[in-house]
Order: C-alpha cells, then structure tokens, then sequence
C-alpha cells in the first residue's frame, strides 16, 4: 500500500497530503464553530454532547465493515494507546480549546493550539528517541514564527485576553501532543474507523464526567445559530474530520500529521472572512505565508528522512 510504502521510506506520499490538506479545511473550522457554541452553551457539556451524538454515527459504519471482514478488535496493547489518545489527544485538547474559547477569541485559540507540532517533535526526540533532522526543526520554529507573527498582528486579542484562556489554550496543544505520541506506535494497525469510534468513546466519558462535576445541569434550549453550529461539529468535524484524522496519523510522520495543524490558524481567519465578515490584515497574510514557508521546509525534511 502507497501510505505504509511511504511511512517505511520516512517521508509522506501526496495521497497522504492531500486528505491532510482536507483535514486542515475541516478542523480550522471548528474553532469557528466552537466560538458561536460556546457562547451559548457550557464548553464541557457542549463537547460531551457532541461526542454523544457522533457514537451512534459511526458504530454502524465500524459494525458494517466488520461484517464485510474489516479490522477486528485491536490488540490490548493498542486499546490502551487509543484510550490514551482519546483522554489526551481528543477530550483533553478540546476541552481545554472549548473552555478557552469561552474567555478569548477564536483565532487566538487556534493559534495557541497550533503549537502542538514544537511539543511532538520534542516528544519525539526525547522520548521516542526519534532523531529529527535540523532542516525539519527550522521548518517548526518558522511555522511557529508564522503563528507568532498572525497573534502579534492581533494585538488587541492579546491585550484583551484572559490569562487562562492563553493557559488552557497552550494545556489543550500539550494534551494533543501527548496524545499524538501514545498513539504513535499503533497509528499503523489500527483502521481509521475503528480508531474514530474508540476515542470518540473514551471522549464522551471523561467529557461527561467532567460536565456533570463542574457545570451541573446539561442546556435545554439552543438558538438555531447553535444547533447548526453544533451539527456541523458533530458531523462535519466529529466524523468525517477525525477519521482523516487518524488515516493521516497512519501514513504521515507524528510530527508531520501534526504541523499540519499549523495551517489551521490562516485557514481559520479566511473562513471569519468568508462567512463572519471578519478582515484579514497584512499581518494575517503574511503570518500565513510564513507559517506555509516553515510547514513545507517541514515536510521537504520529512521526505528526506
């Protein structure tokens, strides 16, 4: 198969990058749609809601694949690192970047949770004992310029921002990375599906549990701007996104599958533009080009590994 070829060879294949180029579409949409939740709904249970939700979507999909002679159950092994990417990569990510949204704007979420790819790729090196190669180090700390250069641009958010809105945000790119990186040694057994269904799973436990602890009593009403907003987070992200989620981490490097995250806050603020009238400045466009500079000097290196 072309994506486990191209993961032996070390580098991504462009059917690969191509998903991943779809997944940034879906997931830098998200923030926009957590925004307009929040701002009616409690984040933890917004979320716990959500993953609700997207478990009876895709348990007939795994079932169904299953009966046509589809993956079986994974390993223990495996189960264990899926209900750690879950915890981590998944319910504590976005619980940190739904709390934060509530307190500051969505495009400085996205760009706090964009750092994610810095605390993989030292993940990597100290702890997988992966070595990187120095080109895909600048191409990290030039994406991550990129993202510097887009916040500083929007120095009112800055000036404007909760100090624990910018914690959380940062807690919810470490949860991620931490996720990434016990899901690493199983990306390339587990199928996509069933990898989707097991965190959302997981998710919608600890989502649930912290929702009941901490916000009481569930929303009953929602505007329709919020149930909207909530449908496409179900099924648009909650789905269809996370399932190119995990495809990628199968055929993409971790650090790779993860920089390509990195695109999320430009592509984030041309979606405000599109459809929330929101005004891109220069510091937007060039903070983007940047960010695009250091994601394919990252990928260049990757392929060369």
């Amino acid at each position: 198969m072309r994506g486990a070829a191209a993961d032996r060879a070390g580098g991504p294949d462009a059917g690969g990058l191509a998903l991943g180029g779809l997944f940034v579409l879906l997931w830098a949409s998200a923030f926009t749609a957590a925004r307009v939740v929040v701002a009616e709904w409690p984040p933890l249970w917004a979320l716990a809601i959500r993953f609700l939700a997207v478990l009876p979507l895709l348990l007939p999909i795994v079932l169904l694949r299953r009966r046509r002679g589809g993956p079986r159950l994974p390993a223990p092994g495996d189960r264990a690192r899926l209900a750690l990417m879950g915890l981590f990569g998944t319910a504590g990510y976005l619980a940190a970047a739904w709390l934060a949204s509530a307190r500051v704007p969505s495009g400085l979420v996205a760009l706090l949770c964009a750092t994610a790819p810095l605390f993989v790729a030292a993940g990597e090196a100290l702890v997988l004992r992966r070595r990187l190669a120095g080109a895909a180090w600048t191409g990290l700390g030039l994406g991550w310029a990129g993202v510097a250069v887009l916040g500083l641009g929007r120095g009112g958010d800055f000036d404007g921002a909760e100090t624990w809105g910018i914690v959380l945000a940062l807690a919810g790119a470490l949860s991620q990375a931490i996720g990434i990186l016990a899901f690493a040694p199983a990306r390339g057994r587990l199928d996509p599906w069933s990898a989707n269904l097991g965190q959302a799973l997981v998710s919608a436990g600890a989502l649930l549990l912290g929702a009941l602890a901490l916000e009481g009593a569930p929303p009953a009403t929602a505007a329709t701007a919020t149930a909207v907003a909530m449908a496409w987070s179900v099924l648009g992200v909650g789905v269809v996104a996370y399932a190119l989620y995990f495809v990628m981490l199968r055929r993409l490097p971790p650090s790779t599958a993860a920089a390509l995250q990195l695109l999320a806050p430009p592509v984030a603020a041309v979606l405000g533009w599109a459809l929330l009238g929101e005004v891109l400045g220069w510091a937007d466009l060039a903070g983007g080009a940047i960010t695009l500079a250091g994601l394919a000097l990252l990928l260049r290196a990757a392929g060369r590994g």
